[in-house]
């Protein structure tokens, strides 16, 4: 096995969490604003019922597939189909905002451990959040050395290019590189196909697929033991 010389790391979901602005009881303050009714206890089973909508999009980065994907849950969870773009793209350009969301609580002393065994540290995200300023906002100054986003290089994961663009940006050959993400497809796979090391991070046990063969951690300090 190839040493370890950089970590990836995804973004949304692994490294951090939404706040109320983004569960059931922010979905319904947004929509009651644009006139549309829905029922926050359908909220879990609309968000699993949207991610088709996130698994079929082609990998162009493209806001309207996260606007569309929104939009979905809000109408599974009852609203007005034609009513439900307005609120979807309000709470899609919220999601930017670092000041929605929460460090997991495993994040901070891992990423700092990581660092302090030499390895670079770098992101690797589908979102539109500026990367420039995560590491100031979440105080987590001179951890990450390496940022790439699909809003800025143009393609979505699990397209090659934008894992290849990370390499590039941390001159590392992909056998020497780590990828760890939650989802499966998007993090693990379309790393593990460039040739880089994928590691799924499955939180309370969610979000690992049948037949899954790569390494699956459930908690972010569990990724010491590996590289």
């Amino acid at each position: 096995m190839s040493r370890t010389s950089v970590v990836f790391f995804d973004v949304d979901f692994t490294l951090i969490h939404p706040g109320p602005r983004f569960q059931a009881s922010g979905y319904q303050e947004t929509c009651a604003r644009y006139g549309v009714t829905v029922d926050p206890d359908r909220f879990d089973a609309a968000v699993a019922g949207a991610t088709p909508v996130l698994d079929s999009a082609e990998q162009e980065f493209d806001p309207n597939v996260f606007i569309d994907y929104t939009a979905r849950i809000i109408e599974l969870m009852g609203g007005d189909p034609e009513k439900a773009v307005a609120p979807a793209r309000e709470i899609y350009d919220a999601w930017a905002s670092h000041d929605h969301f929460t460090l997991y609580d495993d994040v901070d002393m891992t990423l700092r451990l990581l660092k302090a065994r030499g390895l670079e540290l770098g992101l690797i995200s589908n979102g539109h959040r500026s990367l420039s300023s995560f590491q100031s906002h979440f105080a987590l100054d001179g951890l990450i050395s390496v940022t790439v986003s699909s809003l800025e290089h143009g393609f979505m994961k699990p397209h090659a290019s934008i894992f290849h663009a990370a390499l590039e940006r941390a001159r590392v050959p992909a056998d020497e590189a780590v990828m760890v993400g939650d989802s499966y497809p998007h993090d693990v796979v379309g790393a593990e196909r460039v040739g880089m090391r994928g590691v799924l991070l499955a939180r309370q046990g969610r979000g690992v697929p049948p037949g899954a063969t790569s390494p699956v951690i459930q908690s972010l300090v569990e990724l010491l033991l590996l590289v």
